[in-house]
Protein backbone atom coordinates (compact mmCIF):
# COMPACT_ATOMS: atom_id res chain seq x y z
CA UNK A 1 0.00 0.00 0.00
CA UNK A 2 3.00 2.66 0.70
CA UNK A 3 4.63 1.74 -2.63
CA UNK A 4 1.43 2.17 -4.63
CA UNK A 5 0.70 5.20 -2.75
CA UNK A 6 3.89 6.45 -3.95
CA UNK A 7 3.48 5.58 -7.25
CA UNK A 8 0.46 7.49 -7.33
CA UNK A 9 2.64 10.52 -5.77
CA UNK A 10 5.03 10.13 -8.31
CA UNK A 11 2.18 10.61 -10.92
CA UNK A 12 0.33 13.05 -9.44
CA UNK A 13 4.16 15.30 -9.21
CA UNK A 14 4.44 15.25 -12.98
CA UNK A 15 0.74 15.75 -14.41
CA UNK A 16 0.60 18.98 -12.10
CA UNK A 17 3.30 21.41 -10.06
CA UNK A 18 0.22 22.72 -8.36
CA UNK A 19 0.14 23.74 -4.78
CA UNK A 20 -3.35 21.89 -5.10
CA UNK A 21 -1.33 18.66 -6.07
CA UNK A 22 1.44 19.51 -3.13
CA UNK A 23 -1.55 19.82 -0.56
CA UNK A 24 -3.09 16.33 -2.55
CA UNK A 25 0.45 14.53 -1.74
CA UNK A 26 0.76 15.48 1.88
CA UNK A 27 -2.98 14.09 2.18
CA UNK A 28 -2.16 10.67 0.31
CA UNK A 29 1.29 10.40 2.63
CA UNK A 30 -0.54 10.39 5.55
CA UNK A 31 -3.55 8.36 4.78
CA UNK A 32 -0.77 5.62 3.59
CA UNK A 33 0.57 5.89 7.15
CA UNK A 34 -2.52 5.70 9.10
CA UNK A 35 -3.22 2.00 7.02
CA UNK A 36 -1.01 0.74 9.54
CA UNK A 37 -2.97 -0.91 11.74
CA UNK A 38 -2.72 -1.56 15.52
CA UNK A 39 -1.21 -4.73 14.94
CA UNK A 40 1.01 -3.40 11.76
CA UNK A 41 2.30 -0.48 13.66
CA UNK A 42 3.45 -2.68 16.54
CA UNK A 43 5.27 -5.56 14.62
CA UNK A 44 7.17 -1.97 12.93
CA UNK A 45 7.98 -0.97 16.28
CA UNK A 46 8.78 -4.52 17.67
CA UNK A 47 10.87 -5.22 14.37
CA UNK A 48 12.89 -2.05 14.44
CA UNK A 49 13.47 -1.88 18.15
CA UNK A 50 14.72 -5.73 18.29
CA UNK A 51 17.80 -4.52 16.11
CA UNK A 52 19.47 -2.99 19.03
CA UNK A 53 20.20 -6.52 20.08
CA UNK A 54 21.07 -7.78 16.81
CA UNK A 55 22.33 -5.49 14.49
CA UNK A 56 23.75 -3.76 17.12
CA UNK A 57 25.05 -5.84 20.00
CA UNK A 58 28.34 -5.75 20.70
CA UNK A 59 30.39 -7.64 17.99
CA UNK A 60 32.74 -9.75 20.39
CA UNK A 61 30.10 -10.94 23.05
CA UNK A 62 26.97 -10.84 20.87
CA UNK A 63 25.59 -9.01 24.46
CA UNK A 64 23.89 -6.16 24.59
CA UNK A 65 26.02 -2.53 24.36
CA UNK A 66 25.32 -0.34 27.45
CA UNK A 67 24.22 2.15 24.91
CA UNK A 68 23.92 2.36 21.60
CA UNK A 69 24.69 6.29 19.98
CA UNK A 70 24.11 6.28 15.74
CA UNK A 71 26.49 8.52 15.38
CA UNK A 72 29.32 6.65 16.61
CA UNK A 73 30.25 9.18 19.25
CA UNK A 74 30.79 7.32 22.62
CA UNK A 75 32.69 8.69 25.54
CA UNK A 76 36.15 6.63 25.99
CA UNK A 77 35.48 3.05 25.04
CA UNK A 78 31.47 3.42 25.29
CA UNK A 79 31.08 1.37 22.28
CA UNK A 80 32.62 -2.29 24.00
CA UNK A 81 31.33 -1.89 27.20
CA UNK A 82 28.12 -4.35 27.78
CA UNK A 83 25.45 -4.48 30.24
CA UNK A 84 24.61 -7.69 32.54
CA UNK A 85 20.91 -6.24 33.12
CA UNK A 86 20.21 -5.02 29.54
CA UNK A 87 21.53 -7.99 28.41
CA UNK A 88 19.26 -9.90 30.12
CA UNK A 89 16.16 -8.08 28.29
CA UNK A 90 18.26 -9.14 24.97
CA UNK A 91 18.23 -12.51 25.45
CA UNK A 92 14.11 -12.18 25.68
CA UNK A 93 14.33 -10.35 22.70
CA UNK A 94 15.94 -12.73 21.24
CA UNK A 95 13.63 -15.30 21.61
CA UNK A 96 11.20 -13.05 20.70
CA UNK A 97 12.99 -12.44 16.90
CA UNK A 98 13.10 -16.07 16.68
CA UNK A 99 9.34 -16.39 17.26
CA UNK A 100 8.24 -13.97 15.28
CA UNK A 101 10.61 -14.79 12.40
CA UNK A 102 12.80 -11.21 12.73
CA UNK A 103 16.21 -14.11 12.63
CA UNK A 104 15.97 -17.79 12.07
CA UNK A 105 16.16 -19.67 15.01
CA UNK A 106 19.45 -21.10 13.76
CA UNK A 107 20.72 -18.08 13.63
CA UNK A 108 19.15 -17.27 16.91
CA UNK A 109 20.57 -20.08 18.84
CA UNK A 110 24.04 -19.55 17.13
CA UNK A 111 24.38 -16.18 18.69
CA UNK A 112 22.76 -17.21 21.81
CA UNK A 113 25.33 -20.02 21.78
CA UNK A 114 27.94 -17.21 21.67
CA UNK A 115 26.86 -15.68 24.63
CA UNK A 116 26.97 -18.49 26.98
CA UNK A 117 29.95 -18.73 26.05
CA UNK A 118 31.38 -15.18 26.87
CA UNK A 119 29.48 -15.02 30.08
CA UNK A 120 31.16 -18.31 31.02
CA UNK A 121 34.64 -16.85 31.04
CA UNK A 122 34.08 -13.61 32.06
CA UNK A 123 34.66 -11.71 35.48
CA UNK A 124 32.07 -13.40 38.13
CA UNK A 125 31.83 -12.28 42.07
CA UNK A 126 30.45 -15.43 44.36
CA UNK A 127 28.33 -15.99 41.06
CA UNK A 128 27.31 -12.97 40.24
CA UNK A 129 28.24 -10.94 36.98
CA UNK A 130 29.59 -7.47 37.29
CA UNK A 131 26.92 -4.09 36.31
CA UNK A 132 29.51 -3.58 33.37
CA UNK A 133 31.57 -6.06 31.76
CA UNK A 134 34.40 -5.11 28.71
CA UNK A 135 32.69 -6.93 25.54
CA UNK A 136 36.41 -7.40 24.37
CA UNK A 137 37.75 -9.35 27.33
CA UNK A 138 35.30 -10.23 29.65
CA UNK A 139 37.04 -8.02 32.18
CA UNK A 140 34.60 -6.09 35.19
CA UNK A 141 34.14 -2.55 33.90
CA UNK A 142 33.55 -0.53 37.20
CA UNK A 143 30.02 1.28 37.51
CA UNK A 144 31.81 3.30 40.44
CA UNK A 145 35.18 3.41 42.57
CA UNK A 146 33.49 0.57 45.08
CA UNK A 147 31.27 -0.92 42.79
CA UNK A 148 33.43 -3.14 40.71
CA UNK A 149 32.02 -6.43 41.92
CA UNK A 150 29.02 -8.37 41.96
CA UNK A 151 25.75 -6.48 41.09
CA UNK A 152 23.23 -9.01 42.38
CA UNK A 153 20.42 -6.94 40.75
CA UNK A 154 21.62 -6.87 37.21
CA UNK A 155 22.46 -9.86 37.66
CA UNK A 156 18.44 -11.06 38.50
CA UNK A 157 17.67 -9.52 35.01
CA UNK A 158 20.03 -11.26 33.25
CA UNK A 159 19.23 -14.72 35.12
CA UNK A 160 15.82 -14.17 34.40
CA UNK A 161 16.51 -14.23 30.40
CA UNK A 162 18.88 -17.11 31.14
CA UNK A 163 16.10 -18.88 32.38
CA UNK A 164 13.68 -17.78 29.46
CA UNK A 165 15.90 -18.89 26.85
CA UNK A 166 16.64 -22.66 28.09
CA UNK A 167 12.64 -23.24 28.73
CA UNK A 168 12.25 -21.88 24.70
CA UNK A 169 15.08 -24.12 23.73
CA UNK A 170 14.99 -27.29 26.52
CA UNK A 171 12.72 -29.40 23.64
CA UNK A 172 14.65 -28.54 20.49
CA UNK A 173 17.15 -30.37 18.25
CA UNK A 174 20.44 -31.53 19.86
CA UNK A 175 22.01 -28.34 19.43
CA UNK A 176 19.62 -26.39 20.71
CA UNK A 177 18.84 -28.62 24.51
CA UNK A 178 23.25 -28.00 24.22
CA UNK A 179 22.65 -24.40 24.96
CA UNK A 180 19.61 -24.51 27.14
CA UNK A 181 22.29 -26.61 29.17
CA UNK A 182 24.54 -23.46 28.90
CA UNK A 183 22.51 -21.52 30.42
CA UNK A 184 21.15 -23.86 32.80
CA UNK A 185 24.45 -24.25 34.34
CA UNK A 186 24.93 -20.30 34.30
CA UNK A 187 21.90 -19.65 36.15
CA UNK A 188 22.35 -22.01 38.74
CA UNK A 189 25.72 -20.74 39.78
CA UNK A 190 25.09 -17.59 41.09
CA UNK A 191 25.52 -17.80 44.92
CA UNK A 192 22.33 -15.99 46.25
CA UNK A 193 22.53 -16.62 49.91
CA UNK A 194 26.07 -15.01 49.83
CA UNK A 195 24.62 -11.89 49.14
CA UNK A 196 22.54 -11.65 52.25
CA UNK A 197 25.40 -11.16 54.45
CA UNK A 198 24.45 -13.45 56.86
CA UNK A 199 21.28 -11.65 57.10
CA UNK A 200 17.58 -11.46 56.61
CA UNK A 201 17.92 -9.71 53.58
CA UNK A 202 19.82 -9.03 49.90
CA UNK A 203 22.70 -6.72 48.95
CA UNK A 204 22.82 -5.02 45.80
CA UNK A 205 26.52 -5.09 45.78
CA UNK A 206 30.14 -6.77 46.62
CA UNK A 207 33.19 -6.45 45.80
CA UNK A 208 36.46 -7.93 45.85
CA UNK A 209 38.38 -4.80 47.36
CA UNK A 210 35.45 -3.13 49.33
CA UNK A 211 33.38 -6.52 50.68
CA UNK A 212 29.91 -4.77 51.25
CA UNK A 213 31.26 -1.25 51.50
CA UNK A 214 28.06 -0.27 49.27
CA UNK A 215 25.93 -1.52 51.48
CA UNK A 216 23.01 -1.11 49.81
CA UNK A 217 19.86 -3.53 51.26
CA UNK A 218 17.14 -3.96 48.71
CA UNK A 219 14.08 -2.86 50.64
CA UNK A 220 11.32 -2.47 48.58
CA UNK A 221 9.71 -1.08 46.82
CA UNK A 222 11.41 -0.16 43.55
CA UNK A 223 12.81 -2.03 40.34
CA UNK A 224 13.74 -5.29 42.10
CA UNK A 225 11.35 -7.36 43.58
CA UNK A 226 12.79 -9.99 40.24
CA UNK A 227 15.91 -10.23 42.97
CA UNK A 228 14.25 -11.59 45.37
CA UNK A 229 12.30 -14.08 43.45
CA UNK A 230 15.26 -15.76 41.25
CA UNK A 231 17.05 -15.60 44.99
CA UNK A 232 14.06 -17.74 46.26
CA UNK A 233 14.30 -19.80 43.13
CA UNK A 234 18.04 -21.23 42.98
CA UNK A 235 18.70 -24.70 43.31
CA UNK A 236 21.38 -25.03 45.35
CA UNK A 237 21.72 -21.43 46.85
CA UNK A 238 18.69 -20.36 48.00
CA UNK A 239 17.34 -17.74 50.42
CA UNK A 240 15.26 -18.39 52.84
CA UNK A 241 11.80 -16.85 52.93
CA UNK A 242 12.35 -14.43 56.10
CA UNK A 243 14.90 -12.20 53.64
CA UNK A 244 11.87 -11.11 51.40
CA UNK A 245 9.64 -10.54 54.10
CA UNK A 246 11.83 -9.11 56.72
CA UNK A 247 14.14 -7.19 53.86
CA UNK A 248 12.08 -6.85 51.11
CA UNK A 249 8.67 -6.34 52.49
CA UNK A 250 10.08 -4.38 55.86
CA UNK A 251 8.33 -6.61 57.88
CA UNK A 252 4.97 -5.73 56.44
CA UNK A 253 5.87 -1.98 56.35
CA UNK A 254 6.07 -1.69 52.66
CA UNK A 255 1.84 -2.01 52.64
CA UNK A 256 0.85 1.35 51.49
CA UNK A 257 -2.29 3.67 52.19
CA UNK A 258 -1.66 6.32 50.05
CA UNK A 259 -4.05 7.25 46.87
CA UNK A 260 -3.27 9.60 43.80
CA UNK A 261 -5.77 10.40 41.56
CA UNK A 262 -8.34 8.00 43.48
CA UNK A 263 -6.15 5.42 42.52
CA UNK A 264 -4.19 3.47 45.51
CA UNK A 265 -0.52 3.41 45.15
CA UNK A 266 -0.52 -0.21 47.21
CA UNK A 267 2.81 -0.35 47.70
CA UNK A 268 5.49 2.31 49.57
CA UNK A 269 7.49 3.58 46.22
CA UNK A 270 11.51 4.27 47.29
CA UNK A 271 11.47 8.00 47.58
CA UNK A 272 8.12 8.75 45.59
CA UNK A 273 5.74 7.98 48.20
CA UNK A 274 3.13 10.52 46.52
CA UNK A 275 3.36 9.47 43.13
CA UNK A 276 5.19 6.57 42.09
CA UNK A 277 8.64 6.16 40.80
CA UNK A 278 10.06 6.15 37.69
CA UNK A 279 7.88 3.46 35.53
CA UNK A 280 10.87 1.29 34.53
CA UNK A 281 9.54 0.16 38.37
CA UNK A 282 7.22 -1.25 36.49
CA UNK A 283 8.72 -2.89 33.25
CA UNK A 284 12.06 -4.44 34.80
CA UNK A 285 11.08 -7.37 37.27
CA UNK A 286 8.13 -8.33 35.32
CA UNK A 287 9.50 -8.76 31.23
CA UNK A 288 9.74 -12.18 33.00
CA UNK A 289 6.85 -12.51 36.28
CA UNK A 290 3.83 -12.09 35.09
CA UNK A 291 2.15 -9.79 37.69
CA UNK A 292 -2.06 -11.04 35.64
CA UNK A 293 -3.19 -12.63 38.64
CA UNK A 294 -0.21 -12.67 40.58
CA UNK A 295 -0.74 -11.86 44.27
CA UNK A 296 0.66 -12.25 47.87
CA UNK A 297 -0.21 -10.89 51.06
CA UNK A 298 1.57 -7.43 50.23
CA UNK A 299 0.16 -6.85 46.82
CA UNK A 300 -1.96 -7.15 44.31
CA UNK A 301 0.68 -7.09 41.18
CA UNK A 302 -1.74 -6.17 38.57
CA UNK A 303 -3.60 -3.82 40.22
CA UNK A 304 -0.13 -2.32 41.98
CA UNK A 305 1.86 -1.88 38.23
CA UNK A 306 -1.40 -0.83 36.49
CA UNK A 307 -2.01 1.73 39.26
CA UNK A 308 1.29 3.07 39.02
CA UNK A 309 1.37 3.65 35.12
CA UNK A 310 -1.99 5.13 35.34
CA UNK A 311 -1.18 7.56 38.25
CA UNK A 312 1.60 8.65 35.36
CA UNK A 313 -0.79 8.86 32.20
CA UNK A 314 -3.12 11.25 34.60
CA UNK A 315 -0.29 13.26 35.67
CA UNK A 316 0.75 13.79 32.80
CA UNK A 317 -2.49 14.92 31.48
CA UNK A 318 -3.08 17.52 33.97
CA UNK A 319 0.64 18.94 33.19
CA UNK A 320 0.91 20.57 35.91
CA UNK A 321 3.96 22.89 34.68
CA UNK A 322 2.15 23.58 31.13
CA UNK A 323 4.73 21.38 29.40
CA UNK A 324 4.25 21.65 25.41
CA UNK A 325 3.01 18.63 23.91
CA UNK A 326 1.78 16.72 27.05
CA UNK A 327 -1.87 14.67 27.13
CA UNK A 328 -3.27 11.56 26.20
CA UNK A 329 -0.88 10.75 23.46
CA UNK A 330 2.31 12.56 24.64
CA UNK A 331 3.14 10.83 28.24
CA UNK A 332 5.48 8.66 30.01
CA UNK A 333 8.13 9.42 32.49
CA UNK A 334 10.99 7.27 33.54
CA UNK A 335 14.75 6.81 33.56
CA UNK A 336 16.53 7.95 30.59
CA UNK A 337 18.85 10.19 28.63
CA UNK A 338 17.63 13.76 29.53
CA UNK A 339 17.88 17.20 27.95
CA UNK A 340 20.47 19.42 30.66
CA UNK A 341 19.58 23.29 31.00
CA UNK A 342 21.93 24.19 28.48
CA UNK A 343 20.54 21.96 25.98
CA UNK A 344 23.11 19.34 25.79
CA UNK A 345 22.64 15.70 26.90
CA UNK A 346 22.63 14.23 30.24
CA UNK A 347 20.38 11.36 32.31
CA UNK A 348 17.97 11.69 34.94
CA UNK A 349 15.08 9.41 36.88
CA UNK A 350 12.23 11.38 35.47
CA UNK A 351 8.87 11.05 37.51
CA UNK A 352 5.90 13.44 38.38
CA UNK A 353 7.94 14.75 41.41
CA UNK A 354 10.56 15.33 38.83
CA UNK A 355 9.22 16.11 35.56
CA UNK A 356 11.74 18.04 33.50
CA UNK A 357 9.64 17.93 30.14
CA UNK A 358 11.35 15.05 28.71
CA UNK A 359 9.24 12.20 27.62
CA UNK A 360 10.92 8.36 27.53
CA UNK A 361 9.58 6.91 24.91
CA UNK A 362 10.21 2.99 26.68
CA UNK A 363 7.77 4.30 29.81
CA UNK A 364 4.63 4.64 27.45
CA UNK A 365 5.59 1.93 24.85
CA UNK A 366 6.91 -0.63 27.76
CA UNK A 367 3.47 -0.18 29.44
CA UNK A 368 1.37 -1.23 26.80
CA UNK A 369 0.69 -4.72 28.75
CA UNK A 370 -1.28 -2.42 31.07
CA UNK A 371 -2.06 0.35 29.65
CA UNK A 372 -2.78 -0.86 25.64
CA UNK A 373 -4.80 2.18 24.76
CA UNK A 374 -2.61 4.85 26.06
CA UNK A 375 0.42 3.03 24.64
CA UNK A 376 -0.93 2.70 21.56
CA UNK A 377 -1.94 6.00 21.35
CA UNK A 378 1.39 6.91 22.28
CA UNK A 379 3.10 4.56 19.51
CA UNK A 380 0.83 6.03 17.10
CA UNK A 381 1.46 9.57 17.93
CA UNK A 382 5.47 9.53 18.01
CA UNK A 383 5.43 7.20 15.00
CA UNK A 384 2.98 9.38 12.60
CA UNK A 385 3.37 12.22 13.84
CA UNK A 386 6.90 13.11 15.11
CA UNK A 387 8.73 10.71 13.37
CA UNK A 388 11.68 12.21 12.51
CA UNK A 389 12.35 13.62 15.66
CA UNK A 390 11.93 10.26 17.45
CA UNK A 391 12.71 7.19 15.38
CA UNK A 392 15.85 6.01 14.30
CA UNK A 393 17.68 2.54 13.50
CA UNK A 394 16.75 1.43 16.65
CA UNK A 395 13.48 2.23 16.88
CA UNK A 396 12.28 5.23 19.20
CA UNK A 397 15.16 6.99 20.76
CA UNK A 398 15.63 7.22 24.14
CA UNK A 399 14.24 10.48 24.73
CA UNK A 400 12.03 13.57 23.44
CA UNK A 401 10.98 17.11 24.45
CA UNK A 402 8.82 19.00 22.49
CA UNK A 403 8.98 22.07 24.68
CA UNK A 404 12.17 22.23 23.23
CA UNK A 405 11.90 20.17 19.40
CA UNK A 406 14.75 18.11 21.02
CA UNK A 407 15.58 14.98 21.04
CA UNK A 408 17.74 12.23 22.58
CA UNK A 409 19.49 10.58 19.56
CA UNK A 410 20.81 7.61 21.30
CA UNK A 411 19.92 4.24 22.56
CA UNK A 412 20.35 2.06 26.12
CA UNK A 413 19.66 -1.19 26.28
CA UNK A 414 17.68 -1.00 29.66
CA UNK A 415 15.20 1.06 27.57
CA UNK A 416 14.83 -0.71 24.39
CA UNK A 417 15.04 -4.18 25.61
CA UNK A 418 11.81 -4.16 27.45
CA UNK A 419 9.91 -2.79 24.40
CA UNK A 420 10.55 -5.44 23.15
CA UNK A 421 9.60 -7.80 25.38
CA UNK A 422 6.69 -5.94 26.66
CA UNK A 423 5.34 -5.57 23.36
CA UNK A 424 5.92 -9.40 22.57
CA UNK A 425 4.22 -10.31 25.89
CA UNK A 426 0.69 -7.85 25.24
CA UNK A 427 1.21 -9.72 21.16
CA UNK A 428 1.27 -13.39 22.28
CA UNK A 429 1.98 -13.14 26.17
CA UNK A 430 5.35 -16.14 24.94
CA UNK A 431 7.69 -14.62 27.23
CA UNK A 432 5.59 -14.75 30.61
CA UNK A 433 5.03 -17.95 29.82
CA UNK A 434 8.29 -19.46 29.17
CA UNK A 435 9.13 -17.96 32.40
CA UNK A 436 6.67 -18.08 34.56
CA UNK A 437 6.35 -22.43 33.49
CA UNK A 438 9.99 -23.16 34.51
CA UNK A 439 9.78 -25.76 37.44
CA UNK A 440 12.03 -23.22 39.52
CA UNK A 441 10.56 -20.23 39.19
CA UNK A 442 7.34 -21.68 40.49
CA UNK A 443 9.19 -23.27 43.28
CA UNK A 444 10.41 -20.39 44.18
CA UNK A 445 7.18 -18.00 44.22
CA UNK A 446 5.57 -20.43 46.61
CA UNK A 447 8.40 -20.53 48.84
CA UNK A 448 7.33 -16.87 49.19
CA UNK A 449 4.24 -16.83 48.95
CA UNK A 450 3.18 -15.80 46.01
CA UNK A 451 -0.12 -16.94 44.18
CA UNK A 452 -0.93 -16.99 40.92
CA UNK A 453 -4.35 -18.50 39.37
CA UNK A 454 -3.76 -17.95 35.63
CA UNK A 455 -0.50 -20.52 36.31
CA UNK A 456 -1.99 -22.91 38.99
CA UNK A 457 0.55 -21.21 41.74
CA UNK A 458 -1.35 -21.51 45.28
Amino acid sequence: MIRFSLLLLSFAFLSCGSKETDKKEKEENKISVEKLSDEQLLDVVQKQTFKYFWDYAEPNSGLARERYHPDGNYPENDAHIVTTGGSGFGLMAIVSGMSRGYISKEEGVKRLDKIADFLAKADRFHGAWSHWIDGNTGKVKPFGTKDNGGDLVETSFLVSGMITVREYLKDGSATEKAVAQKFDVLWKGVDWKWFTNGKNVLYWHWSPNYAWEMDFPLEGYNECLITYIMAASSPEHSIDAKAYHEGWARGGAIVSANTKYNLPLILKHNGAAEFGGPLFWAHYSYVGLDPNQLTDKYANYWNLNTNHIKIDYQYCLENPKKFKGYGADFWGLTASYSRNPDGSDGYDAHMPSNDKGVISPTAGVSSIVYTPKESIALIRNLYENHKELTWGPAGFYDAVSLEHNWSAKKYLAIDQGPEVVMIENYRSGLLWKLFMNAPEVRQGLQKLGFKSEKYGIQ
